[in-house]
């Protein structure tokens, strides 16, 4: 269990920000960082070679120690997005075969999925959510809808961790084992889970992984990751740039013009990768996570929003049972829905919490303390 860590984020202690899966607060050392980038690019005379490529080959060996990858199979994206382009401009399909999503599933692993059944003559198959009643009372199993969806005419299985909106967990081992049997390809995005709820490539092996930098990996925005399994290391990149290229790093014979690319991964990496502030800022993000220790995170926030629930379920709300979501992560339900001002009236006593879909969405970190949660249950006591 880690203690609190709000000292080294710059949260006032008047706010209760519970809303990680939103976007996190940066901390004080990662605004450093970020402060030193600007004052380098502030004075590029101090700027050489090795400063484009140094710098990005640590912090990609950073995220590869975080998912238990190796370095060569990381690229650098600016969003989600950028990442599910490349997966799908890669990516095999073919007319009559079926591209699986979840039902609610964050749009941006929906829409580059819909172009390429427009494309290709394939089916786009959204799975519902399959409800799941048990001693600690119902949630959302997606793994078991999953499963029995994935067959003959899937080519590729788009989906999540845990659900954006809630929370609700896939066991992504059988997932992909069952992917493999059938030959689809696996595409995830963790932006949701990745930094907060422990993930093992080497055991998953998906086709394409993609992380955001800016909610549980607690960097900045415009950064991301991107896991290529060795098998797409030779496919096209969604530009093409001079750094990707093989020798770039010899800029007096960039018009040496090359076909070949960087090794692994690296030709997918987005133009100007160097980016001299936002690259050390999601590095001294990394060297914390990794620090803490993914495993300790989720064991400490999944203890936070364990109480979190039991409260919620006092106040006759429903919260999802801890089996069926990722432990940092908990929607709660009102039996009569959430009325459309719950968002504003929380935030006039500075309670920051999210609404998707039919849940409140509550994402606490290490950031939080008791007092953030006693507010939160006061103002929904006496608000609602």
């Amino acid at each position: 269990m880690i203690e609190s860590q709000r000292h080294l984020f710059d949260i006032p202690d008047d706010v209760a920000y519970l809303n990680c899966a939103y976007m996190s607060p940066l901390m004080k050392s990662v605004q450093d960082a970020g402060r030193g980038g600007i004052a380098v690019k502030g004075q590029p005379w101090t700027l050489s070679p090795p400063d484009f490529f140094g710098p990005s080959a640590a912090c990609r060996g950073l995220f590869a120690r975080l998912m238990n990858c190796q370095p060569s199979s990381v690229a650098f994206i600016p969003a989600a997005s950028y990442g599910l382009a490349i997966a799908a401009k890669n990516l095999p399909v073919d007319a009559g075969q079926e591209i699986v999503l979840l039902q609610d599933q964050f749009p941006s692993n929906v829409y580059v999925w819909r172009e390429v059944a427009k494309r290709t003559g394939a089916r786009v198959r959204t799975i519902a959510r399959a409800e799941a009643q048990s001693e600690g009372g119902i949630g959302t199993d997606w793994t078991s809808a999953l499963l029995e969806a994935i067959g003959d005419k899937t080519a590729i299985v788009a989906a999540a961790h845990c659900h954006w909106t809630d929370g609700s967990l896939i066991a992504l081992e059988p997932v992909a084992k069952r992917c493999r049997e059938v030959g689809a390809a696996l595409v995830l995005d963790i932006t949701q889970s990745g930094g907060a709820w422990p993930l093992d490539i080497e055991k998953i092996r998906p086709d394409f992984l993609i992380c955001a930098c800016y909610k549980w990996l607690l960097g900045p925005y415009t950064m991301g990751f991107l896991y290529i399994d060795e098998k797409w290391h030779g496919g096209e990149p969604l530009e093409y740039n001079w750094i990707a290229r093989k020798n770039s790093e010899d800029f007096s014979g960039l018009v040496a013009y090359q076909d070949a690319y960087q090794a692994g991964a690296e030709r997918f990496d987005l133009g100007e990768r160097a980016n001299f502030h936002l690259m050390p800022m999601a590095a001294a993000a990394l060297e914390q996570i990794l620090k803490w220790r993914v495993g300790a995170i989720a064991e400490t926030l999944t203890a936070k929003t364990t109480q979190i629930a039991a409260r919620a379920t006092q106040l006759g709300l429903e919260a999802d049972p801890l089996h069926l979501r990722a432990g940092h992560f908990l929607g709660v339900r009102f039996p009569q829905g959430i009325r459309p001002d719950l968002l504003e009236v929380l935030a006039r006593e500075k309670i920051y919490v999210s609404v998707r879909g039919s849940a409140m969405r509550i994402t606490p970190h290490l950031y939080n303390t008791d007092d953030d949660v006693d507010r939160l249950f006061d103002a929904l006591k006496r608000e609602f």
